[in-house]
């Protein structure tokens, strides 16, 4: 015997074989702080998006010429107005002429606008979606080291949702509109150098400071974006974790942590929310003053030229107006630049990822493919340790030989890396050193899709996508047909249960298979593995999560498959390998021993023979504590069969000792999965689909409605500033027509008044811009936190529904959210801005003249019309846009969420045509939506432009019946014009309020459900102290998402307090449905669960959740320290000592204390980070430090070692009878009630 099988210890161990325990998951990965330059925005154009984007400049330029072009108009009109010599009908037909003019420049401007807004808003759609598919393909392509270190499935679904939101923003109809105000701000200093060069020179001296000022101002304002992008990442990571593992969630009453959590991640993007508008408002304010400046000049310098160069006052006001049309545009652009900002910094991690070269290229087809594959595997001297642990080895020379068609089996501790050799076999990691061959070829030389096409793989956990199972076996082969895919359920005994199914394969089994039992998932994931048909196959626990029937069946199915084909076997329970050619014993990553079952056994003193006599200690072990406890007639064992119930005792002798039997006659129920739409999902539909008046939003708000109030002071203030120009350019004017003396001191005075007017607007600005952005972000805060509140309150059932899964739920919060900011914020201060300039113009304008401006306010209307009219469109499409983008998202989450299924089966091209599939909708709509949204800004600018037609022509008639003057109708007109830019930018803002309704709808739809079973009520009586007895009573149940399907028909059951119970049964019998019924995850649709003669119901649900302690088959690790995982289990403030005692009692206190962080280690997401036996006992130790009087626990055992096993059974028992608590098994082996 060797020295190393003499020194094998059975009670050693090494750190879990998952990949993702050591250190803290970075969430965002890297941080905000980034933005990618603009340009790179439009890196993923194709021809027809060039094409678009072409058309759709050349529209904004010439939409953008109009104003400009409308000063030249205005200055013949001027001529014609002053031409008093000429007498009145000349005057009016020469303004008639004019007013044609005008009349041909709307029908130009309304062309122009429609092709702005479509094609920016169409190649906009096309460009985001298609930066959505490259992120998700670029995420499939990297190797399983990414997932392990920079992501998650949260922070994959929430930028997907929310960070595309704005880079689509920032590269739509915002570039179309700001290059259409850039054009009008050159084009009016065009006109305005065109019309007086010199006094034109002197005002752009303000130029270089003022674009200064902005550059600075879009540089901090992308960096406060980026933070605040990374917060919300952070924040969909705990949406994905929670609603994802939502039934330990509220088994823990975790509601009130995970909130907690979510709302930490919220306040880091609020603080950023606000300082982005406050700096973007100051450099916006800063802009503006200085351009204030530049009138002031203009005003000053213009009276010199008059009185020294001989310009007339007509060339001085016209170069004013244009700089005026021209600044007001620029002013106009700071939602454009906040956007670009916004997306810019949005678009930095998600381009970074885009950019990202994968060290194992899942696409990549260099490599060798051999004609024929053999099926030899080698290790040899392989050194390797897990890239998120780099200083804990895991394999130190590890070598190893299988031969082809041959059947070896790993067996050792938790953590001895067993599951590490089919990690490399699949080449999910490379090692650092030595080698991996396959056929005598190193892996890294083959071509990895074929490579992985002749490996199949069953790991210990099912990895199901929400689909039917027919899509779900299907994955295993490209094109396999019904026939093929039928076979192979029932090679893997699946077809059974699934031809039970109302739908059969058509049946979806809801997200992460949540709607099938553990062994029904498990067969359907044997189904996959054995239609693909492979030449080498790897079995990790493929069995553990069947009863003893199905796993005998399964088993033999294997045994068929296996034949002539290379299987490598991870197995914990030995007499499951007694017959593979070769077992390997694999301790501290070496292996201590190999060789047939037979031989390895004619070393009394060798490591396999120790595990053996481990493992029958274990179960003599077993069978003398339940000899001790055949007395106590009330630890029993339920079997649920397929026509009764029958209470048994726990061993034939206490069978006979005991005559307390009942036999219950109970029609037998197996959890099947009907088609959901029927159901719950059309009411979900509907309540999206229902319009929510905008006085909910606004009611949300009323906690900041002070600060609203100051905002909107402050913002008004901010309007009324452009209207009054009317007023000091018709002074101005008149003074340009003053004597020299008198148009020396007017023209100091006026100017001066900019000045004035400058200072105000740059301390008013600012100023409603950072109340209205704290009341914008404390609202949109709100919503997130109060529709996370709500959804984490809500009844397991309505989280069947696939339309509540979390990719859904996920999308949901952060695209709704960042929608609603069309409504609030700076949007909502630049709508009572504008408010406030069309009330200033048309006052102005009714005390000049009120005939004429009542003319004009008569067509206003139409504009009001169209946009409402525009809106009802847009909300139409946007609703359904909506869902199908919720089911996109879900693709995405169920891919990356399963990454180690999908990259063994080489699913990432049907994972990716699946996408596409479910965004064909969501991209259709959205150009539905920029050709209604184009057609509503061209007929906006047409009436727009027509309104200034019949104002001229209007005003020249009351000027020739002596009705009103020229200075007059010249103070209506500015008036009216600075209103109508202010109408004219808000109808740009439909499509964005539009959307926003559409989310509100969304929001306001979970919000307003009431949760059947609500854990956040008080209402309920609590019972001090709690006994523990329970009696199911005449217990009739169906699952809501399938009523046809009886589960429980008057199922009765009594257990006493202080006694185990174990319920057994094939998969699908309802044993875990008894679970989820007593911790009230569903109610009965009749009869009574009574606890201490209470029913549950009247129970508060919260209290009620606390006096259990839950351990589920498949272990639900949140993405949080080791510490963190423990305490989850405990409502008050865990110590040190809780922590450390619960460990012990886990039997995980050991190998805790062998990491390097210890309890402070990041234990990462989705248990991904450590074995399954391991997060196992993590999450097994939560009950502990409930320390309640009773313990639910679902074969939580089922993949443990024995020696595990049997430490812990120890434990347990001792715990138990301390504290006197109630137990509740499941188990799918007899074997595992005996405890």
């Amino acid at each position: 015997m060797s020295e190393s099988s003499r020194a094998f210890n059975v009670e050693g161990g090494q750190p879990a074989d998952g990949a993702r325990a050591g250190g803290k998951r970075r969430p965002g990965a890297g941080g905000g702080g980034g933005s990618v330059p603009f340009h790179r925005l439009f890196a993923f154009a194709d021809g027809a998006d060039a094409a678009l984007m072409l058309v759709g400049a050349v529209g904004a330029v010439a939409n953008g010429a109009a104003l400009p072009l409308m000063t030249v108009l205005f200055g013949g009109l001027v001529d014609a107005f002053g031409g008093a010599a000429g007498g009145s009908g000349d005057v009016l037909a020469r303004v008639s002429q004019v007013s044609l003019e005008f009349v041909y420049l709307a029908i130009a401007s309304a062309v122009a606008s429609f092709a702005q807004v479509t094609c920016w808003m169409i190649t906009g759609e096309r460009q985001a979606a298609r930066i959505r598919n490259m992120y998700l393909r670029t995420i499939l392509r990297q190797e399983i080291a990414f997932f392990d270190m920079y992501t998650s499935t949260g922070e994959v679904v929430g930028r997907m949702s929310g960070d595309t939101v704005l880079i689509q923003d920032a590269m739509g109809e915002k570039v179309g509109k700001f290059i259409q105000l850039m054009v009008t701000f050159f084009g009016g200093f065009a006109v305005a150098f065109a019309q007086g060069w010199l006094l034109t020179l002197v005002m752009v001296a303000t130029i270089p400071p003022l674009v200064l000022s902005g550059a600075v101002m879009s540089n901090v304002v992308a960096r406060m974006a980026s933070l605040g992008q990374a917060a919300y990442a952070e924040a969909a990571v705990v949406v994905e974790q929670t609603v994802g593992s939502i039934r330990t969630v509220a088994s823990f009453t975790g509601e009130k942590k995970a909130v907690e959590k979510y709302n930490k991640s919220l306040k880091c993007a609020y603080s950023s929310g606000v300082r982005e508008g406050l700096v973007a408002a100051i450099g916006m304010g800063t802009v503006m003053m200085l351009l204030f400046c530049g009138y002031s000049l203009g005003v000053w310098y213009g009276a010199k030229l008059i009185l020294e160069k001989g310009y007339t006052g007509a060339q001085v006001m016209n170069v004013i107006f244009a700089v005026l049309t021209g600044s007001l545009a620029l002013g106009q652009a700071s939602p454009s630049m906040k956007a670009f900002a916004g997306g810019q910094a949005a678009a930095y991690k998600m381009f970074e990822t885009i950019n990202r070269e994968p060290e194992i290229d899942a696409y990549s087809t260099e490599g060798r493919m051999l004609d024929d594959i053999q099926g030899d595997i080698e290790f040899r001297d392989v050194h390797f340790s897990y890239p998120t642990r780099p200083n804990e080895q895991i394999f130190r020379g590890f070598s190893l030989a299988i031969q082809s068609a041959k059947t070896v089996a790993l067996v050792g501790q938790s953590g001895s890396g067993k599951s590490t050799v089919i990690s490399l076999i699949e080449r999910f990691y490379d090692p650092q050193l030595g080698e991996v061959l396959i056929d005598g070829v190193n892996i890294k030389e083959l071509q990895l899709k074929w490579i992985r096409s002749k490996i199949g793989l069953v790991s210990q956990e099912p990895a199901l996508f929400a689909a039917s199972i027919r899509d779900n076996i299907a994955y295993g082969k490209d094109n396999a047909t019904d026939q093929e895919i039928r076979a192979a359920a029932e090679l893997a005994n699946a077809s059974k249960f699934i031809d039970k199914l109302p739908q059969g394969f058509s049946t979806s089994v809801g997200e992460h298979g949540t709607q099938l039992s553990g062994g029904q998932k498990q067969r359907i994931a044997i189904a996959r593995a054995i239609l693909k048909d492979p030449r080498i196959l790897l079995l990790d626990e493929a069995t553990s999560a069947l009863d003893t029937e199905s796993e005998r069946i399964v088993q033999e199915a294997l045994d068929r498959v296996m034949t002539n084909r290379t299987t490598v076997i991870v197995a914990h329970r030995l007499t499951t390998v007694r017959n593979a050619d070769t077992i390997a014993v694999i301790c501290r990553g070496s292996i201590v021993e190999k060789g047939p079952h037979h031989d390895l056994l004619r070393d009394p003193e060798g490591a396999y023979s120790q595990l053996i006599r481990l493992q029958e200690t274990s179960r003599a072990s077993e069978g003398a504590s339940n000899q001790n406890k055949s007395g106590r007639k009330s630890d029993t064992g339920i079997w649920l069969g397929k026509q009764s119930l029958v209470n048994q005792s726990t061993s034939q002798r206490s069978s006979r000792d005991n005559s307390s039997h009942h036999s219950f006659s109970v029609p037998f129920g197996i959890p099947h999965e009907i088609d959901v739409q029927v159901g719950c999902s059309k009411n979900i539909t509907d309540e999206i689909q229902q319009e929510v008046p905008l006085s909910r939003l606004a009611s949300l708000n009323k906690p900041e409605v002070p600060v609203l109030i100051l905002g909107s002071v402050a913002s008004a203030i901010s309007g009324v500033i452009f209207p009054i120009f009317a007023i000091l350019l018709s002074n101005v004017i008149k003074a340009f027509y003053e004597p020299p003396q008198m148009l020396k001191k007017d023209a100091a005075f006026w100017s001066s008044m900019f000045l004035i007017f400058g200072a105000v607007y740059f301390v008013s600005l600012p100023v409603g811009s950072y109340f209205f952005s704290v009341a914008g972000c404390k609202l949109i805060r709100r919503i997130r936190l109060m529709t996370f509140e709500k959804v984490v309150n809500m009844e397991i059932g309505w989280f069947d529904d696939p339309h509540n899964s979390s990719g859904s739920i996920g999308s949901r919060l952060s695209s709704d959210a960042a929608k609603v900011r069309g409504l609030v914020g700076d949007t909502l201060q630049l709508v009572v801005q504008n408010s406030a300039t069309l009330v200033a113009g048309l006052v102005i304008a009714f005390v000049s003249n009120w005939e004429l401006s009542l003319i004009i306010l008569a067509l206003i209307p139409l504009i009001g019309l169209n946009g409402w009219i525009q809106m009802k469109f847009i909300q139409g499409f946007s609703a359904d846009a909506k869902m199908m983008y919720e089911e996109a998202s879900q693709v995405a989450n169920d891919a990356v969420s399963s990454i180690r299924t999908v990259a063994s089966f080489s699913a990432e091209e049907k994972v990716m045509d699946l996408y596409n599939k479910k965004c064909e909708g969501p991209l259709q709509t959205g150009i539905r939506t920029g050709i209604i949204s184009g057609i509503g800004f061209g007929v906006s600018f047409f009436l727009l432009f027509g309104v200034y037609a019949a104002s001229f022509y209007a005003g020249a008639r009351l000027v020739e019946d002596k009705k009103t003057t020229f200075p007059k109708v010249f103070r209506v007109f500015l008036a009216l014009t600075m209103a109508a830019i202010g109408v004219s930018h808000t109808s740009t803002l439909t499509s964005d309020s539009s959307r926003a309704r559409s989310a509100v709808s969304s929001i306001f739809a979970i919000v307003d459900r009431k949760s059947m079973i609500d854990p956040s009520d008080d209402a309920g009586v609590n019972v001090e102290p709690l006994r523990g007895d329970i009696e199911f009573r005449h217990v009739r149940f169906r699952y809501p998402t399938r009523p046809d399907i009886q589960i429980f028909e008057d199922l009765c059951l009594t257990i006493q307090s202080g006694k185990t119970v174990a319920l057994v049964g094939e998969s699908g019998s309802g044993k875990s449905t008894a679970i989820a019924l007593l911790q009230r995850f569903y109610d009965p649709d009749a009869g009574h669960i009574l606890l201490d003669g209470v029913d549950i119901q009247k129970f508060q649900v919260r209290w009620l959740r606390q006096q259990m302690g839950l351990v589920s088959q498949e272990p639900a690790l949140f993405n949080d320290t080791i510490r963190a995982n423990i305490a989850y289990g405990k409502e008050a403030e865990a110590t040190e000592s809780d922590i450390v005692s619960a460990a012990q009692l886990a039997n995980a206190h050991k190998f805790i204390s062998s990491l390097q962080q210890g309890t402070t280690r990041w234990s990462g997401s989705e248990a991904l980070s450590c074995r399954e036996g391991r997060s196992s006992g993590w999450r097994s130790r939560g009950p502990w430090p409930k320390t309640r009087g009773s313990c639910c626990w679902t074969r939580r055992r089922a993949r443990w070692t024995r020696s595990r096993s049997g430490r812990c059974r120890t434990r347990w028992t001792g715990w138990r009878r301390a504290g006197r608590r109630w137990w509740w098994r499941i188990a799918c082996r007899r074997s595992g009630a005996r405890m």
